[in-house]
């Protein structure tokens, strides 16, 4: 029986201090590192202003009373000029075998991974991993040759009822899936916020930034791989006065004929009731008969009004609040306990970091391989078709709207 040497808990570097990072990443990671099953937790940004607004977020303070984060550039320092070279300072700092979690736009992924990888970090990305399949493969070839995980935060993989469905479909019971529509729609007050430095026309758009989930979800659910490609976009201006394809509509053809439309804005009604709009509708046939799959993930049966209303951006009297998301519980220990899939998405990938810990480099490699095989957390390697539907969709909606096509084989392409 192979014994493995006692490790310490591995320390965590978050690169971006936005917005997921405040509601999702940084909550997660204060509560695994209660938990005893991270070390310390760092946060770098190109400047320290996010990193003041992380500091005194009165809901991290409330549900993790005594817990920080180190703070790159120092919260006592002015941090008015970016420093776009830091984070590779953080990186080579951090000792081998740290976790880097890479929270930044779209565009930098593959930047920030490779130097992570390079200095022997495992990583957590939110998604999409990256927008070009050659640099998926490039960070998986790397990353396996070092014995390294990389985890890509897809966490609707996480939801339950994906789960559920990604289980039934596979066992016939909804038959194969032929037409259907998703969509995940976002708040209109985002236009105000940081996406409109880098969510602009030449670097990303609303497919690329949250269509990926359902595209995602689709593949999850069913294994069928995307065959082509059509993006149509609205541009519409920021308040800077920058320019974003803010309004998009996605149809994907899939390997077996079946059709996926995809609806992604930047435009649901800050007063509407919930945070945003998602949901996803498949259709399928077998058997004779016809199967449906209904996900309502922007109603999840809960309803409140309030007599006041939050202070935040989108905070409304009436609400529709998911509770399966991320949310805060009173377990009476002192402090709040995260909850929901958007939780138990990084506890998943961080524990899947771990156990990779204080084994050697034929181990690691195992390991990596059957979290490939299992396709439950996505990796370079069974998600990579994600990066060639990125790349297509990037391809139409620069040539209005033309139809890409998706080719596998040895030197996987889009045309």
């Amino acid at each position: 029986m192979t014994t493995h040497t006692t490790h310490q808990a591995p320390k965590v570097l978050v690169i971006g201090g936005g917005m997921i990072t405040q509601v999702q990443i940084l909550p997660s990671l204060y509560h695994l590192q209660r938990e005893g099953r991270i070390g310390d937790i760092g946060v770098c940004a190109l400047n320290n202003a996010p990193l003041r607004v992380l500091a005194e977020d009165k809901n991290l303070q409330r549900a993790f009373p005594g817990q920080s984060f180190q703070a790159y550039p120092p919260l006592d320092k002015c941090g008015e000029k970016d420093d776009p070279e830091l984070f590779r300072k953080c990186i080579a700092a951090l000792g081998p075998h740290g976790i880097v979690v890479v929270a930044m736009p779209d565009q930098l992924h593959h930047m920030v991974i490779m130097e992570a990888l390079q200095h022997d970090q495992h990583v957590m990305s939110v998604k999409p991993l990256v927008l070009k399949h050659a640099q998926a493969v490039e960070i998986e070839k790397l990353a396996y040759e070092k014995g390294l995980v990389v985890g890509v935060e897809y966490h609707k993989r996480l939801d339950d009822r994906a789960m559920i469905a990604r289980r039934q479909y596979r066992q016939g019971l909804f038959g194969e899936f032929k037409i259907g529509h998703a969509e995940m729609n976002e708040p209109y007050y985002y236009r105000h916020s940081n996406f409109q430095n880098w969510c602009t026309c030449e670097n990303s758009d609303m497919f690329a930034y949250v269509g990926c989930h359902y595209v995602d979800q689709l593949h999850y659910i069913t294994g069928l791989l995307p065959t082509s490609v059509s993006v149509y976009g609205i541009k519409d201006a920021y308040p800077n006065g920058r320019e974003g394809y803010l309004w998009t509509d996605a149809r994907m053809i899939w390997e077996n004929g079946a059709c996926l439309h995809v609806t992604n804005i930047m435009g649901y009604p800050d007063e509407g009731p919930g945070g945003n709009f998602q949901g996803l509708r498949m259709y399928c046939a077998g058997d004779g008969k016809s199967g449906m799959l209904v996900h309502d993930d922007q109603y999840r049966g809960v309803e409140y009004c309030y007599v006041q209303k939050g202070h935040e951006p989108g905070d409304t009297y009436y609400a529709q609040p998911s509770p399966d998301y991320f949310k805060y519980v009173d377990l009476g220990d002192g402090g709040l306990t995260p909850v929901g899939y958007g939780y138990r998405s990084i506890a998943f990938i961080i524990n899947n970091i771990c156990r990779t810990l204080g084994r050697d480099l034929h181990e690691r490699q195992g390991l990596i391989r059957k979290y490939d095989s299992a396709g439950i957390m996505a990796t370079p390697r069974n998600s990579a078709y994600n990066e060639l539907v990125m790349e297509a969709g990037r391809l139409s909606i620069l040539n209005n709207a033309r139809e890409v096509r998706i080719k596998y084989g040895e030197q996987p392409s889009v045309e």
